[in-house]
């Protein structure tokens, strides 16, 4: 399968996946409402519906128009992030990078879908009151103003730091107290791996000088009437490599 389709194809499962679990808390939990997937309360994996308005950790700034500049930038970073993509694809650069690329691209989109359309497709979610899809009297928000659903929640353990702990003597703790959902677990999934393996993916290709076989059997190409390919010289390059270890054995023998 060539990079081009596999990129598309974990944008789309990405999305698909992240989509239909939002509509699904969205129009089955009221605000705050939470579930146990395991079946045992309190377990450190429940899915609690809650809604961010901002950016992430629930950052506000700057209002109506702090939403909109952010819904906004969040579009052109995913323009600018499509291109870059397909550069790569285009120079042949590493799986892992242009794969890592395409997580965080459809974690992105992910969220910008729930900015754009959520607040003109859904009525607003209350602690009272599930959402309904396409009310009669319009959405709760705006274009470009939606809130991202968010209900991943995992809440592991909890604790109290110590009364000599710097700052925070004595206080109580939880980890992990983020609410997060899949298109942003796509994200930190893309971003880590990236980190991770940075001098696999940015490593410099070791261009070896071709050798007189190569320019010989790409000229046979180029007479037959074929421009050649670059795996075709490719190809030619380790025909030669293979013949030079053959008559070394030779020689040995």
């Amino acid at each position: 399968m060539k990079r081009i389709h596999v990129v598309f194809l974990i944008i789309f499962l990405v999305l698909l996946i992240d989509q239909t679990l939002k509509i699904w808390i969205k129009t089955t939990f009221t605000l705050g409402e939470e579930i146990y997937p395991l079946g045992v309360e309190n377990d450190w994996m429940r899915l609690h519906f809650t809604e961010n308005k901002g950016m992430a950790f629930g950052i506000i700034f700057g209002g109506e128009y702090g939403k909109l500049a952010l819904s906004l930038f969040r579009l052109v970073a995913v323009g600018v992030m499509f291109y870059y993509l397909f550069q790569l694809i285009k120079q042949q650069a590493h799986r892992g990078l242009i794969y890592s690329l395409a997580f965080i691209l459809a974690g992105a989109l992910g969220n910008i879908i729930d900015s754009a359309f959520y607040g003109l497709i859904f009525s607003k979610s209350t602690f009272y009151e599930v959402a309904t899809f396409m009310p009669e009297n319009g959405g709760y928000e705006k274009f470009l103003h939606g809130w991202v659903v968010d209900m991943l929640y995992f809440p592991m353990f909890k604790g109290q730091f110590p009364s000599w702990f710097p700052i925070w003597g004595d206080k109580h703790y939880l980890f992990f107290r983020p609410v997060f959902n899949i298109a942003d677990s796509a994200i930190t999934v893309g971003v880590l791996t990236i980190i991770l393996f940075q001098k696999r993916f940015f490593a410099e290709p070791q261009n070896t000088p071709p050798t007189e076989a190569d320019h010989t059997e790409a000229d046979a190409l180029v007479e037959s009437g074929n421009e050649p390919t670059t795996e075709e010289v490719e190809d030619a390059a380790d025909n030669t490599d293979n013949e030079a270890k053959n008559n070394e054995e030779d020689k040995i023998a």
